[in-house]
């Protein structure tokens, strides 16, 4: 188990921080300034954040790191500013425009409406400015070579889909070039890409648009309210308070169904031995297994057959 050492005290750094990304900084940027901070090597994140975007990015520090997994399906929520009259290459603000302003009239009714369709599940082709990967090489590097390939749609999930207002209480705000900004909540599935998601509202209402800003609002299990901005967690690590911003491992999976083991079947799991347990669960069905401390120690598999849970993962040594 890795610990720090923070002013006479141990901190075990097994757990994920909330990171509030700034704009500037991509996900792998946050990654290498978290591992300065804390001083360890194990840190990874989930759920990439194109650099222009900011708020909730997931650090995985330590053993955080295997449930990775889990994490990725999750579904997300965005705030989203989409300026409609132009579309630029990259689908956002740090591109080029690809076109002239195409000013459109278009009424809050007919947004809605055009917002509502998206809802639910459709097909979503990447774009070519992400870091998806085709045969080992990340579409970003190849446009920025100026070569496009052919990508494959993926299947998205879109649960919530509306438009907000802006300060000034109007739905609409029109800026002196002759295009018009927009701002949108939306919930979705990992993996949805809110360019495109902006580019394919745009093109239902007869123009063409970009983002201008993005934020992440909630990533899974974790929103902004859990989120620390770089120079706290800084702070944070200085004054010997990282124990009250590194979260522990079972925030990740709230809704999976725990069960506190007795002494002798914690050594079990430890072991990645079998357990048998009374409680029934279907097939292949995944439980959380915590210790009598409430620390968990272990994910494991339901087997009906055998009425035991067999460990996938294990998050503490034998002893520990």
């Amino acid at each position: 188990m890795r610990v720090l050492k923070v002013s006479g005290l141990l901190i075990t750094m097994d757990g994920f921080l909330i990171i509030d990304k700034p704009e500037g900084f991509t996900s792998h940027d946050v990654v290498a300034k978290v591992r300065k901070i804390l001083g360890i090597k194990r840190v990874g994140h989930t759920g990439t954040l194109d650099p222009f975007a900011t708020g909730v990015l997931v650090i995985m520090v330590g053993r955080a790191t295997r449930l990775a997994q889990f994490l990725d399906k999750d579904r997300k929520s965005y705030q989203a500013l989409m300026r409609l009259g132009f579309s630029t290459d990259t689908g956002d603000k740090t591109g080029t425009r690809k076109e002239e302003v195409k000013k459109v009239e278009v009424s809050p009714e007919d947004l809605k409406e055009v917002m509502g369709r998206f809802i639910g599940e459709s097909n979503q082709t990447p774009p070519m400015y992400s870091a998806k990967k085709i045969e080992g090489k990340k579409l970003y590097e190849l446009a920025r070579q100026g070569v496009e390939i052919e990508r494959k749609p993926v299947r998205v999930k879109i649960s919530q889909l509306k438009p907000v207002s802006h300060e000034n209480g109007e739905i609409f705000s029109y800026n002196e070039e002759g295009t018009t900004d927009v701002l949108f909540v939306v919930t979705c599935s990992a993996g949805t890409y809110i360019r495109v998601l902006a580019e394919d509202i745009a093109k239902d209402l007869g123009t063409s648009a970009h983002l201008v800003e993005l934020r992440r609002t909630s990533a899974g299990a974790f929103d902004l309210a859990q989120a620390i901005t770089l120079d706290h967690l800084a702070e944070m690590k200085e004054k010997g308070g990282l124990g009250r911003v590194l979260l522990p491992l079972e925030t990740a999976v709230p809704n999976m169904h725990e069960i506190i083991l007795s002494p002798e079947d914690t050594g079990q799991i430890l072991h990645g031995k079998q357990i048998v347990v009374l409680e029934r669960f279907k097939e292949g069905q995944q439980v959380k297994l915590l210790d009598a401390r409430r620390r968990m120690i272990a994910i494991a598999a339901y087997e009906a057959a055998t009425k035991k849970l067999q460990p996938q993962i294990v998050f503490v040594n034998a002893g520990e």
